[in-house]
């Protein structure tokens, strides 16, 4: 469903990515892991056009993206949920969620994805008039989620989802990362420093380090790795 070849990104001189190339297959989770500064995010940034590469390509069901912008992206089905949540503070959980339908011209539509999102996250109907800067970080999170999902995706990009979130909900987001794959055949790519968990709920991973894909494989067999249990497990 998606693949990536050779992806060289720089920040000015700096180069954040040199070379990375991976696929994923339509209705996996799949989970990039690695230490801080690896190029992770940036990873998802240049796939959802929010960054330029300086070299290589990104093909998302068969059709080059590598130069398209973001927003014809998010309608071609691909949503990124961003490190930080990034949600519109000042704006309504409401209001939130109607920005990541903006552009769906079918109103039944709309009102499905608003459905499926408070059936997946029932918290967001009791907050739905409540300020979006007023939620915990646990609830920003599923906000986050939904908003993305109001926009019908087929492809979900989520950074670090359990970042800064109360331990009692982690278990709870990854649940339901997990639901919205199996039950709505959404694949999932998933950066998550949590790499325990992140390789719990992945089907695949790849390892980053400075930039560069240095190990691949099925997760179970990663987690079982001594030296990705040394790194990035905790022994």
């Amino acid at each position: 469903m998606l693949k990536v070849s050779d992806l060289t990104v720089s920040y000015g001189a700096i180069a954040a990515l040199g070379g990375v190339s991976f696929e994923i297959e339509q209705g996996a989770i799949v989970t990039l892991i690695g230490g801080n500064g690896a190029g992770k995010t940036t990873t998802l940034r240049t796939i959802s056009g929010l960054l330029r590469p300086q070299a290589g390509r990104i093909e998302f069901e068969g059709e080059d993206l590598t130069r398209v912008p973001a927003h014809r992206i998010v309608a071609r089905g691909l949503c990124h949920v961003p490190e930080g949540r990034m949600i519109f503070s000042n704006l309504s959980v409401d209001e939130n969620l109607a920005m990541g339908a903006y552009l769906l011209r079918d109103a039944a539509a709309v009102a499905r994805n608003r459905d499926y999102v408070f059936s997946v996250f029932p918290r967001l109907k009791e907050r739905l008039k409540q300020m979006a800067g007023t939620l915990s970080g646990g609830e920003q999170q599923m906000l986050a989620i939904g908003r993305a999902l109001m926009g019908s995706p087929k492809f979900l990009m989520l950074d670090e989802p359990s970042l800064g979130i109360a331990p009692r909900l982690i278990s709870t987001i990854f649940e339901k990362i997990v639901e919205i794959n199996r039950e709505h055949g959404i694949t999932i790519l998933l950066v998550e420093q949590n790499a325990n968990l992140a390789l719990e709920v992945s089907r695949r991973a790849y390892v980053l380090e400075t930039g560069r894909i240095v190990m691949q494989g099925d997760s179970k067999q990663l987690r079982a790795d001594p030296q990705l249990k040394a790194t990035y497990l905790g022994g």
